[in-house]
C-alpha cells in the first residue's frame, strides 16, 4: 500500500492527500480485521465481537478475528490497540464505561482515552440485572439493603476491581450508606460463576451474561439498573424504584475504538456498517431477546459520552477513595 501511494502520488500532485484518503476508504478492508476483545473469553464484548464479526465477513468479504487479551479491566488490550497502526485493521470492542472510569482509578495509566483512541460507533447498550444466589434470603432491593445494614461488612460482590460494575456497585453503595465487600475477580464470567455458587453473595452484571442463569434458576433478579422497566422483563422492578435511590440508572455500552488517527473515511465506513447491521432485523431481535437494547452512536457522539462518563466518574472514583496501581 505505501509503494503504491509513493507510486501514483506524482501524478495526483493537485490533490495529494484527497486521493489516498478516498482510495484507502474505497479499498478498505483489503485484509483480515483484529478486534481485540480486553475481557476473558465469554463475555459480552466477545460475544458481541463474533456476531459482528460475522456481518461484517458476509458484507464485505473479510474475516473478523477476534483476539482475546483479558487484563486490567480492559487497559492491557487497549493498550494493544493505541499502539497499532491506524489503518483500520486493529480495533477493539468492549464496555466503555470501563474506559472512562480508568483515567481515575489507576494511578499510572499507559494511554489517555482521549488522545490515543478514535471513538467509531457504539454497539448495545445493556442495563445491568441486580442477582443474588439463590439462598441470599431478600427479593428485593429495598430488602438487600436491610441485610446489609444488619449485617455489615458480610455480604459480597464479586468484582473486577476498577471495572464500571465496581464503580456502578460502589455508587449504589455511597447512596445508601451501607457497607459490604468487594472480592476481586478476573472478570464478567467469574463474577457470575462466583454468584452462581454461593460464594458470592450478590451482583450488578450486564443482561447478556446474567439473563441465560435467571432464566434456569441459578441466579435470582430482583432489580434491573436501567431508569425504566425493560421490555424484555416488564415486571421486574428498577433499583430506582427503591425509595433513596431515585435517578440511579447503570449499564454497560459497548463500544468501537481504533487508534488515535485513524483517516475519518476508515471510521465513518465502520459506523455506517455498524449502524447497518444493529438494525437488520435478526441481529437487533437477537440482541433484544438477550435484553440489551442496539444503538449505533455517531463517532462525534460517542466520544462527547466518553468525556461526559469520564467527569461524573472521577467524582465517585475520589469520593470512594480507591484507586489501582
Amino acid at each position: 500500500m505505501k509503494r503504491l501511494f509513493y507510486f501514483l502520488l506524482p501524478a495526483f500532485s493537485l490533490s495529494p492527500f484527497l486521493f489516498p484518503l478516498a482510495a484507502l476508504a474505497q479499498t478498505y478492508p483489503a485484509k483480515p480485521i483484529r478486534v481485540v476483545v480486553p475481557y476473558p473469553a465469554g463475555g459480552t464484548s466477545d460475544i458481541l465481537t463474533r456476531m459482528i464479526g460475522a456481518k461484517f465477513t458476509e458484507s464485505w468479504g473479510q474475516q473478523v478475528l477476534a483476539d482475546v487479551r483479558p487484563g486490567a479491566n480492559g487497559n492491557i488490550g487497549v493498550e494493544i490497540v493505541t499502539r497499532a497502526a491506524p489503518d483500520g485493521y486493529t480495533l477493539c470492542l468492549m464496555d466503555i464505561g470501563n474506559l472512562s472510569i480508568s483515567p481515575s482509578m489507576y494511578t499510572q495509566l499507559p494511554f489517555d482515552i482521549i488522545r490515543d483512541l478514535s471513538p467509531i460507533t457504539t454497539v448495545t447498550f445493556s442495563p445491568y440485572l441486580l442477582t443474588t444466589h439463590p439462598s441470599v434470603p431478600v427479593k428485593s432491593v429495598a430488602e438487600l439493603i436491610a441485610l446489609a445494614k444488619a449485617k455489615p461488612g458480610k455480604l459480597n460482590a464479586p468484582v473486577g476491581l476498577g471495572s464500571n460494575i465496581h464503580l456502578s456497585t460502589l455508587s449504589l453503595q455511597q447512596r445508601l450508606g451501607v457497607v459490604w465487600v468487594y472480592v476481586p475477580t478476573k472478570g464478567g464470567q467469574s463474577s457470575v460463576l462466583s454468584v452462581m455458587t454461593g460464594d458470592g453473595d450478590f451482583l450488578l452484571m450486564g443482561v447478556i451474561q446474567t439473563w441465560v442463569h435467571v432464566k434456569s434458576g441459578r441466579l435470582k433478579l430482583i432489580a434491573v439498573s436501567s431508569e425504566q422497566r425493560e421490555p424484555t422483563f416488564p415486571n421486574v422492578p428498577t433499583v430506582a424504584e427503591t425509595p433513596g435511590l431515585e435517578g440511579y440508572s447503570a449499564g454497560s455500552w459497548q463500544g468501537i475504538l481504533g487508534p488515535a488517527k485513524l483517516p475519518p473515511e476508515i471510521v465513518n465506513k465502520l459506523y455506517n456498517e455498524v449502524k447497518r447491521i444493529v438494525a437488520l432485523p435478526d441481529f437487533s431481535e437477537k440482541l433484544t431477546a438477550l435484553g440489551s437494547r442496539p444503538q449505533a452512536k455517531t463517532p462525534q457522539e460517542m466520544g462527547n459520552w466518553l468525556a461526559t462518563e469520564k467527569a461524573k466518574w472521577a467524582k465517585v472514583v475520589k469520593e470512594s477513595g480507591y484507586k489501582v496501581e
